[in-house]
């Protein structure tokens, strides 16, 4: 039976959940898989899940489905070395965000659930994992379909906490290496506001370097008729905004890309008390690890020095959140992804996105397994839509990106393609 991909994707949009939090999207997504035929392991990495296609040499004859496969898998699944063939990983990231959708979509989130601070929040799919999920099992059904005409091993990674940067880590701290077939190559596709049909993917940096950082400013508190027996951590917090601002503008080679985001403060409860702290949490962005050392130490340079300035008796606390590397595609896999893109996609639609400042966890895994990462975007914004706003010069009014309410991906033929293009990718890197 075909799997209804409109319906899986309406259902996990309208029940999106946060990171760490994905027990009922990993289920229907183990639940597809182990339909399909996958050896299903449930809990990896909290709530990721694997699943695990062995499809021996075409010379041996077509493989039988698995059948009754539990929940979790008993014991440990085969070894790499016991994996027929090449072994392609294929990752989709399943989280959602703490955003509530004003998107005025018919099947719109109106989901609320309890983040990791303990605070009552709406979850929307404003990243498009729905989407990832969505397409990562009509590729896998697809496959599954077409399995008489290529041979290896393909491992589905359905992956959690990609919004905390936390959950590939989670994962292979939880061995996925040892427990399942290691990869020869990872893949993996993330839908962004281009046009339905686009295909974008370069060799090289394809997404920045990240760290968050947690900043809190110590002060003296005090009453608000009274600032001059204070240190006061509000204006050392304005004071160092504003500085932070100078190191990109003034500190950064203008060839280089690199962001500094201040995206929360805090301090205070009343207008006539001054704090005794205030917190600042930033988001920094950087193409390599040379750049990130640079700026880490101006950033790090500057909150000290505006603490010292504002006359502060105990140095700012400085916390890494998290740490995600650049996402780098590797040059000779993405060079072969691509001629395969252009050939089922058609030239024109296959473009260099450039460099994208946002991060993904997707090349820890990689990394860890010292393979080759292919990571290529795909559009999911109507075409005559997206048109109409580039005529108009409003791409950037018009059309909502990823984490913004608005956010809203057109279905079709954003499931079409997505499907396709993971297809296209695996079969590349399997016999």
């Amino acid at each position: 039976m075909t799997i209804d991909l409109e319906a899986l994707f309406i259902d996990l949009h309208r029940n999106p959940e946060l990171s760490f939090q994905e027990v009922r999207t990993a289920g229907i997504a183990a639940g597809h898989l182990r339909d399909l035929g996958f050896e299903v392991t449930e809990g990896v990495g909290r709530t990721g899940v694997v699943g695990v296609l062995r499809n021996p040499s075409r010379t041996s004859g077509t493989p039988s489905r698995t059948s009754g496969t539990p929940s979790r898998t008993s014991g440990t699944p085969s070894r790499a070395s016991e994996a027929p063939g090449p072994v392609v990983w294929a990752r989709a990231d399943m989280d959602a965000l703490p955003v509530v959708e004003e998107s005025g979509l018919p099947y719109a989130s109106t989901a609320k659930g309890v983040d990791a601070e303990g605070h009552e929040v709406g979850i929307m799919h404003a990243c498009g994992h729905d989407m990832h999920v969505t397409a990562m099992i009509g590729a896998a059904e697809e496959l599954v379909r077409t399995r008489d005409e290529w041979s290896g091993t393909l491992v589905v990674v359905i992956q959690p906490a990609e919004e905390f940067g936390a959950g590939a880590r989670a994962m292979l701290d939880d061995g996925a290496l040892d427990r399942f077939p290691r990869p020869d190559i990872v893949i993996g596709q993330h839908v962004t506001p281009f046009p339905a049909g686009v295909i974008g993917v370069r060799p090289g940096p394809q997404m920045s370097a990240s760290d968050g950082l947690h900043v809190v400013l110590h002060g003296r508190g005090g009453h608000g008729s009274r600032p001059h027996s204070t240190i006061d951590p509000v204006v050392m917090a304005a004071a160092t905004v504003m500085r932070l601002q100078t190191v990109v503008s003034r500190e950064v080679d203008p060839h280089d890309l690199a962001v500094v985001t201040v995206g929360a403060i805090h301090a205070g409860t009343k207008n006539n008390i001054i704090p005794a702290e205030a917190t600042l949490d930033l988001s920094l962005r950087y193409p390599d690890d040379v750049l990130r050392s640079r700026v880490l130490a101006k950033v790090e340079r500057v909150i000290k020095a505006e603490a010292m300035a504002s006359g502060a008796t105990v140095d700012p606390t400085i916390e890494t959140l998290h740490t995600l590397p650049a996402t780098i595609n590797d040059d000779a896999a993405t060079e072969r992804a691509t001629a395969a893109f252009r050939a089922a996609f058609g030239e024109e639609n296959v473009i260099d996105p450039g460099l994208f400042t946002g991060s993904e966890d997707v090349s820890w895994f990689a990394r860890d397994a010292g393979v080759p990462l292919v990571f290529w975007f795909w559009g999911g914004i109507a075409p005559a839509r997206y048109a109409a706003a580039v005529a108009q010069g409003t791409v950037d009014s018009e059309i909502a990106t990823n984490h913004s309410p608005f956010f809203a991906v057109e279905i079709h033929p954003t499931i079409e393609v997505g499907v396709q293009a993971l297809t296209v990718a695996a079969r590349e890197f399997l016999d």
